[in-house]
């Protein structure tokens, strides 16, 4: 984990905070800005420990697609798509990290006992304000379906759910459950 103010360099070219937590597959580091869980707070509405926690596990489940060999075989498929498909594969990454990152929480909470119905609350609340359609609504545009890259509030919601509920890492195939 990289945590940088501004502006930093990565394995995959320039982090800045405009960009939000990202994952790096040519580094294998997570890079974020010390300035993002305040937006988080502020400016989505998404604050508290336990969505911070679901935007970092969000960020490892990317580690864990690349660990897997899926992150690889995403990025070339989505090189060799047009952009409608490009954008629907990348949903479905990055639906799968959520997915990953509620198996995470599940794991969590067994283990130490500490994880409550309003953490899963925050988690939740953070995955609605980060979707695209939230994202895009606030911008002030209309959702495009089609332009989404990290799905919708619902979406997000979804899988997240599935993957606290199973704790299962086979739960979370995004990619058989959307017939790909």
């Amino acid at each position: 984990l990289v945590m940088f103010s501004g502006v930093d360099s990565s394995g995959c070219g320039t982090a800045q905070s405009a960009m939000g937590p990202f994952y790096c597959p040519n580094d294998q580091k997570i890079y974020l800005d010390t300035d993002f869980f305040r937006t988080m707070s502020q400016k989505m509405g998404a604050g508290g420990d336990f969505a911070y926690a679901y935007v970092i596990a969000h960020e490892v489940g990317h580690h864990v697609q690349n660990l897997l060999g899926i992150l690889g075989q995403t990025m070339a498929a989505r090189q060799q798509s047009n952009e409608v498909t490009a954008n629907r594969i990348s949903v479905l990454t990055e639906l799968q990290a959520d997915c990953f990152a509620g198996v995470w929480a599940n794991h969590a909470s067994t283990q130490f006992h500490s994880i409550d119905d309003a953490d899963i609350a925050e988690a939740i609340n953070a995955a609605a304000a980060v979707g695209d359609d939230t994202l895009m609504e606030k911008a002030g545009r209309a959702p495009m379906p089609d332009a989404f890259t990290h799905g919708s509030a619902e979406q997000r919601q979804t899988w997240f759910k599935r993957g606290f509920a199973s704790g299962q890492i086979g739960q979370c195939d995004t990619f058989k459950a959307a017939g790909m």
